[in-house]
């Protein structure tokens, strides 16, 4: 029972310091993110890549339907079959735009 007691003193004693010096370096790496998120160049090359995946992904989805959608269920062939049809090149499915 000692040996438990001096366990949980020790680990509340670590969790309270810890917590006081770790919200000073939270705040640094917060603050440090945002600046580089608001970076121009940084956001830039994150929209590119964002409509790079979305090229590449729009591509492997014909191409997979294509090759694979005579060998799936009635159901799923219909479903996938629906997405296409709907499916419009300005807008993708997550909300986001590149500008």
């Amino acid at each position: 029972m000692r040996y438990r007691l001096t366990f949980i003193a020790g680990l509340a004693t670590g969790y309270v310091l810890g917590a006081r010096a770790g919200q000073e370096r939270y705040e640094q790496l917060r603050k440090a993110a945002q600046r580089i998120s608001q970076n121009p160049a940084v956001r830039n090359t994150a929209e590119s890549a964002a409509l790079t995946g979305r090229e590449a992904a729009s591509k492997a989805f014909g191409t997979v339907s294509a090759k694979v959608g005579d060998r799936l269920p009635a159901s799923v062939t219909d479903r996938v079959r629906s997405l296409r049809e709907r499916r419009n090149g300005d807008e993708d499915d997550w909300g986001t735009s590149n500008t």
